[in-house]
Formats: structure tokens, C-alpha cells, sequence
């Protein structure tokens, strides 16, 4: 089921939206308005930065481009600006980062889903995942007070939830997000799929079963490579399924829990939608450590149950 965009007449602004419609405490919203500020920032420098490696590499060894640099520091910098946030964890860091012990909030973030995809102006996202509390270290991603993702692609969207709903917004050419959609759902059944880890198939007897199950029944194919655009072809569609299970190069996945699956399994539940690390509720996983990776199936309820119940034959 697809939401019909607003008329010009109900097109709140961001600000009016978590005030008036999903009734945010100040402090989140407050908060939320600064996440959407830094992604304004790093929406222009996506579009004025020259691409290219920084000559530097994240926790995980993977090499930063200038852009992935740039981005987490632009977010950075608007979490110590809001003066809400105790302490963040972000995949360019190998260590949660402490700000301020008074704080209320602990975010974990992304702050360059599909940086290398870049240099071929591919579309890329940011995620974040909000807690109430002094670091996301032992927490669940069912304990988040708000998840939210922002797409840098031909229109830049922000998608957010605080636990009423999944709102889409728009960033105007004055540089306002202006709401497109709200209330997004996503129906029990797929018709299109975004197959992820494809050289898992040959490792993988269920996942080989998966895709050829999905291919015979004519599911339209979509994948591109960056996380948030995958996922947001799934809520903007209204229907879909995108799978990255484990694999021998990647055993326990390769997507991280607590900045790219947790996020994004909170908005799915508000969707309608399932989130399983092919064994359970990616909701209830214990975020042990900022490096920590699960399976991520995600999208049409009755297709993530068949997917799992294949994987797991």
C-alpha cells in the first residue's frame, strides 16, 4: 500500500510535522532538526566535493573517500552543536565517541551508505538510529526513540520515525524538508526484490533456493548497491524484499546492527514491514560492540518468513 503524496496544502515542514503529527518531546525534536541540518550540509558537498579516496581507512579497513570523511564530520559537528547527545557511535570510528555526560540522547549513525558508488553518481544515504540514554553500547534497536534516513539521489528525501508512523520528506529548493508522503506502509507480499551477498548463492543451498524461488516467480529485480536506496525502493514502492544474508566471506553478515540494520528494522516495523537476521527480530539483538554485523532480511512480511524458513532448511 502506497501513500499519495500531500497536496501542497498539507506539505508541513519537518518541524511542523514532528510537533504537530507525531507530537515529538522538544529535545528530540530538537535534535532530529539538527540531523536534518547536517544532511543539507553534506546534500551540498555531495554535489561541490571532488569524489575520491582521502587516502585514509575506517575501523574496518575499508578505504574512506572524501565525501565519507567530510560527512562525518559535518554530523559530528551538529551533535556537539545540539548539546543533546551523550555519545555517538559511527562506522568511521572503531570506538563509541563521547560528547556530553548530561545528555539525554546516544546516537549511532552511517554517515555515507554506498560512498563507492560515488564516483559513478549512483545514489547514497545517510541512517541514524536515536536512544534515549548515555551510549548504545548493550541497547536494542527496539529501545530506539527514533530512526531516520536521509537519500541523496536525483531529490534528496528524509524518511523518519518516532515510533508514530514512517513521514518522507522532501529538501526544497530553499532548503526546507517539505512533506511528501506520510504514514508510508508496506504490503505483506513483494513484487520486486533487491538480492544482496549474490556470491553467498553457490556457498549457500538456501540461498541458492531464494533467489531461482524469486526469479521463477517473476519478482522484479532492484538492487543498487547502497543500502538506504534499496530499502527506500521498499517503503517508496510500498512493497519488496531485500536480503543480505552471511556467507563464508561474510559469516555473520556484513551490514552493521547498529547503524544500518537496527535503524532500519525500527522504520520497518512502523512500516508494517519485517526486519530478521534469518533466525529472529533483528529488534531484539544486543548491540555488543560498534563493529558488530547480522543478516539483514528485510521488507513484505510474508516474503521475509519465506525467506528465513529457506535459509534455515
Amino acid at each position: 500500500m502506497e501513500s499519495s503524496p500531500s497536496t501542497p496544502a498539507e506539505r508541513r515542514s519537518l518541524n511542523a510535522h514532528l510537533y504537530h503529527v507525531s507530537k515529538t518531546p522538544d529535545d528530540l525534536r530538537h535534535l532530529i532538526l539538527d540531523i536534518s541540518r547536517a544532511a543539507k550540509y553534506i546534500s551540498y558537498a555531495i554535489q561541490t566535493t571532488e569524489a575520491g579516496l582521502a587516502g585514509t581507512t575506517n575501523q574496518f579497513g575499508e578505504d574512506q573517500v572524501k565525501l565519507d570523511v567530510l560527512s562525518d564530520r559535518i554530523i559530528e559537528d551538529h551533535l556537539r552543536e545540539s548539546r543533546l547527545v551523550a555519545s555517538f557511535a559511527c562506522e568511521e570510528r572503531p570506538e563509541v565517541v563521547d560528547l556530553d555526560p548530561k545528555a539525554p540522547y546516544s546516537v549511532a549513525f552511517d554517515p555515507l551508505d554506498g560512498s563507492s558508488l560515488v564516483d559513478v553518481n549512483f545514489a547514497i544515504g545517510s541512517i541514524f538510529g536515536i536512544y534515549k540514554g548515555k551510549s548504545v553500547l548493550g541497547r536494542k534497536p527496539k529501545e530506539q526513540v527514533a530512526a531516520l534516513y536521509v537519500l541523496y539521489g536525483p531529490r534528496t528525501i528524509l524518511v523518519y520515525s518516532t515510533g508514530k508512523g514512517v513521514h518522507e520528506f522532501l529538501l526544497n529548493d530553499v532548503g526546507e524538508f517539505i512533506l511528501l508522503r506520510e504514514y508510508l506502509g508496506v504490503a505483506d507480499d513483494a513484487k520486486n526484490f533487491s538480492p544482496g551477498n549474490l556470491r553467498g548463492v553457490d556457498e549457500t543451498k538456501g540461498y541458492r533456493d531464494v533467489v531461482e524461488t524469486s526469479l521463477t516467480a517473476k519478482l522484479t529485480l532492484r538492487y543498487s548497491g547502497c543500502l538506504v536506496a534499496d530499502v527506500h525502493h521498499i517503503f517508496s514502492k510500498g512493497q519488496g524484499l531485500f536480503t543480505f544474508p552471511g556467507s563464508a566471506k561474510y559469516p555473520t553478515g556484513k551490514l552493521r546492527l547498529a547503524f544500518e540494520c537496527g535503524p532500519f528494522a525500527y522504520l520497518a516495523e512502523q512500516a508494517g514491514a519485517a526486519a530478521s537476521d534469518g533466525n529472529g527480530h533483528i529488534l531484539d539483538l544486543t548491540i555488543e560492540s560498534v563493529d558488530q554485523r547480522c543478516p539483514l532480511i528485510i521488507g513484505s512480511r510474508n516474503d521475509v518468513k519465506k525467506v528465513c524458513g529457506m535459509l534455515n532448511a
